[in-house]
């Protein structure tokens, strides 16, 4: 069976999300650089919601180009707060500095999909959410981490949304598709209305 489209990455839970929508797809995880990109475009003074934009479309790009023929979705989420950009923590230390600074306070997380058809971009979302952590005490955040590293490590912002990382927050506003790494509602709706879906 031919797929509905190729997920530019290697992301499980993306992956999850649009074969639990019903979607038929490939995955194929392009060869970037991510972390020279990210550099480039910070240096360049370019936007978190550029920044998220232009890695996903990187990555739809670097597999449309293997792959015409087929429709490509590239995605990628940037974490923000106060103005900088948060990676995903490399170490349990990492994590716990990266929560403590966003303790008490509200981020945000930005989602963006690029669409590729016949080896150009078609379409493309941004989502955001804003998520506001409770005031966590030092003694909870150990316990926190004790229990959950080192799966949160492949979270930036050092917690999973979809598991006991939900404990942190006292609020969140947006999109729970977006804030799991995908602007699932915005793609459908864009197959559905071009009539790649069935709707």
């Amino acid at each position: 069976m031919i797929p509905d489209l190729i997920l530019a990455s290697s992301s499980s839970i993306r992956a999850d999300m649009l074969r639990a929508a019903g979607l038929e797809i490939d995955t194929d995880s392009p060869r970037l650089d991510e972390d020279l990109l990210r550099a480039a475009l910070l240096s360049d003074e370019a936007s978190p919601r550029d920044i998220a934009d232009a890695l996903a479309e990187a990555k739809a790009r670097k597999i449309a180009g293997k792959r015409p023929d087929m429709r490509v979705l590239g995605c990628d989420q940037v974490l923000e707060h106060d103005g900088v950009l948060f990676n995903k923590p490399q170490t349990k230390d990492e994590a716990s500095d990266q929560i403590r600074q966003l303790r008490g306070k509200t981020h945000r997380l930005l989602s963006a999909a690029v669409l590729y058809e016949d080896g150009a971009p078609v379409w493309r979302h941004v989502g955001v959410a804003r998520l506001t952590m409770r005031d966590l005490t030092d003694a909870f955040l150990q316990r926190y981490l004790a229990r959950n590293w080192p799966d949160i490590g492949s979270s930036v912002g050092g917690y999973k949304l979809e598991k006991e990382g939900v404990r942190l927050f006292s609020r969140i506003q947006g999109d729970h598709f977006t804030i799991l790494g995908l602007p699932l509602l915005e793609l459908l709706n864009h197959l559905a209305l071009t009539g790649a879906i069935d709707a």
